[in-house]
């Protein structure tokens, strides 16, 4: 009988146009154990699979996917396989000044945190990474932060702003006037004198979605127009706002389970239903 062959490892990673995120890894390892070292960055962990143990100032952790892992910058940690099944993980970057650096100790003291809706944000946030989506990508990040930073303060969730109508119908405002160059959300929470999650919560409290998916339906609009006129789906996904055709193809797809191209040759009008 042969030998078996190894399971091979994979490792992929990526610094994304986001500012705050440094870098961007994916990996899959099986049999792998790495030495101590340091990062300038906040690290933020997610399990997909397996079982990680770790070493954080001198005390040892295990993780698994329910849970999330966040090292501070300039504190040694290592890592290793427990199992021979390994482990596949995410990892986000974060630069040092995204959250308060007071934060470093209570990362310490309890690195994990087990928190669902911080989870599926993160894992959001990755898929909107890999998809190339900007403005979805920078709303999501806003909303991690912000919830990592509860954490470690000890989930201070008390003083938050109320939702603004008035904000909200701001930004809509600012949506409308061009769907495909509107500004960065942080520079628009600059010009509104808010936070950009104050701005989502009102935006997603006035209008019932958050204002990166308003955005995508408004974009899709000018896409099914275009699509209607004549243009190649390459050239309307480029000109509508869309990372390139594949991005516009994926929400197509979840919008009206069907391809630009087909959508197209259909003949279907804009206006009808969905």
């Amino acid at each position: 009988m042969p030998p078996a062959v190894p399971p091979t490892d994979q490792v992929t990673a990526w610094r994304p146009r986001l500012p705050g995120v440094a870098e961007v890894l994916h990996a899959r390892w099986h049999r792998h154990a790495y030495p101590a070292h340091t990062h300038d960055t906040w690290t933020v962990l997610l399990v997909d699979d397996g079982l990680i143990g770790f070493g954080l100032d001198r005390h040892q952790h295990a993780v698994l996917g329910s849970a999330i892992t966040v090292l501070p910058p300039h504190v040694p940690h290592d890592g290793r396989t427990v199992t021979p099944a390994g482990f596949g993980k995410r990892v986000l970057y974060l630069e040092q000044d995204v959250l308060d650096p007071r934060l470093v100790g209570r990362a310490v003291d309890q690195p994990l945190v087990v928190d669902r809706t911080l989870r599926d944000q993160l894992a959001r946030l990755h898929h909107t990474l890999l998809s190339g989506d900007p403005w979805t990508a920078e709303a999501t990040l806003a909303l991690v932060v912000e919830r990592l930073g509860w954490h470690l303060h000890g989930r201070p969730a008390t003083g938050r702003q109320r939702p603004a109508p008035a904000v909200a119908r701001q930004l809509r405002t600012l949506l409308d006037a061009d769907p495909v160059g509107a500004p960065p959300l942080t520079e628009i929470a600059r010009l509104l004198e808010v936070s950009s999650t104050h701005l989502i919560r009102s935006f997603t409290r006035t209008y019932g979605l958050p204002p990166h998916r308003y955005l995508v339906g408004r974009r899709l609009d000018l896409a099914r127009r275009a699509l209607l006129a004549g243009q190649a789906p390459a050239e309307v996904a480029v000109g509508t706002g869309f990372h390139d055709q594949s991005h516009l193809t994926r929400h197509f797809r979840r919008l009206l389970q069907t391809t630009p191209g087909r959508y197209q040759r259909s003949g279907a009008a804009p206006g009808g239903p969905g």
